[in-house]
């Protein structure tokens, strides 16, 4: 059988190495010194200034919130995982979408100002499968109405935007670590925060809010990374440049056999690819169930990675439609994508799907 992804696992004696530190230090969560390295290594490797691990991509959202006190409503984009969503709606934010970019996928930064009202108190973009956002125009557009800026780029680690990392824009950006991304701690995230002061209060609240043992300022929650965890980043990040050439290796296969054959997302010309994802775009919703089909008659299960729109959701108030995010979403399938994709396996991917579209 082959999913849409596939865990990277490492080295089990390197993993263990670490696992017998903890076992050592007796030290497993709240802060520890696994958690403390990783921290340090990914921010060298990343080129940021403050990053802080945590339980996971969501948690990493709320906090997000919490620390720049974002409340009310705030814009969005329809077209990605539910949990962009699902975390303003859980911390009492109304979820205002904006329609994204045919093209790029992104949230359309040209359409953002007519949504804008008193209750606006952010903006949280996607850098949808890594793609950077329009971020010079939403940074003046937030400027101009003195919103906040949250960006949801859990797949884009290690994407630079002319020449930096795109986590440096915004206020705050979140990771995510799940097991299913490129870099991953099993479940984990990260805030990447360059105010210090924001930074600091980020850490409190991913501990109860607790400032020290006589002091608790903040609501917080219990959103810590913890050392087993920490030991997995590790590990992996050892190996980042050898997963990301395989994944390189896999996208540039899949977009020789099938440029001119389906549509592929428009990338950001000052920005590189990390080939987390490979999402391709069919003429119509059956077209692409047809392809799903025969795909997994032969026990391979591509993702119809956003689906469906968010905006679509039933808990979302008030109801809103995003026609370009719906239509994108019906037509949009992610095809498997990891480092040991066997060439005969994406071969039979690509065959399938070359006999079953008109």
């Amino acid at each position: 059988m082959v999913n849409i992804t596939k865990t990277y696992l490492p080295n089990k004696k390197k993993y263990k190495e670490y696992v017998d530190e903890i076992y050592n230090s007796g030290w497993i969560t709240n802060n520890g010194p696994l958690v403390q390295r990783l921290e340090k290594r990914l921010e060298k490797y990343l080129g940021v200034k403050n990053i802080i691990l945590v339980s996971n991509g969501t948690s990493a959202l709320e906090i997000a919130y919490r620390t720049l006190d974002i409340r009310d409503s705030a814009l969005t984009t329809p077209f990605s995982f539910v949990a962009t969503t699902s975390s303003l709606v859980t911390n009492g934010i109304k979820a205002i979408f904006v329609d994204i970019d045919e093209k790029t996928l992104n949230l359309d930064s040209e359409k953002i100002e007519r949504f804008i009202t008193k209750h606006t108190s952010a903006i949280v973009p996607v850098h949808v499968f890594g793609n950077p956002c329009d971020v010079e125009q939403i940074a003046k557009i937030a400027n101009k109405y003195n919103l906040k800026v949250v960006y949801d780029a859990a797949h884009a680690f290690d994407v630079k935007y002319k020449g930096q990392s795109i986590l440096n824009y915004g206020d705050i950006s979140t990771l995510s670590f799940h097991a299913t991304k490129l870099f991953h701690t099993i479940e984990g995230g990260a805030l990447v925060i360059n105010d210090d002061k924001l930074a600091q209060k980020a850490r409190y609240l991913i501990n109860f809010g607790i400032e020290n043992p006589e002091s608790i300022p903040y609501l917080g929650t219990n959103a810590k990374m913890n050392e087993f965890e920490a030991a997995m980043g590790l590990c992996i990040l050892d190996d980042i440049a050898e997963i990301k050439s395989k994944r390189k290796d896999v996208v540039l296969y899949y977009k020789k056999e099938l440029d001119g054959i389906l549509r592929f997302q428009e990338q950001n010309k000052n920005s590189n690819q990390n080939y987390s994802y490979f999402p391709v775009i069919f003429k119509n919703e059956e077209e692409l169930k047809r392809v799903q089909k025969a795909l997994n008659d032969e026990l391979i299960f591509p993702r119809r990675y956003f689906y469906p729109s968010l905006d679509s959701l039933d808990y979302i108030e008030p109801k809103q439609n995003m026609p370009i995010s719906r239509d994108i979403s019906k037509r949009i399938l992610a095809l498997p994508l990891y480092p040991d994709l066997e060439k005969e396996i994406q071969e039979l991917i690509i065959k399938t799907i070359k006999e079953n579209i008109q």
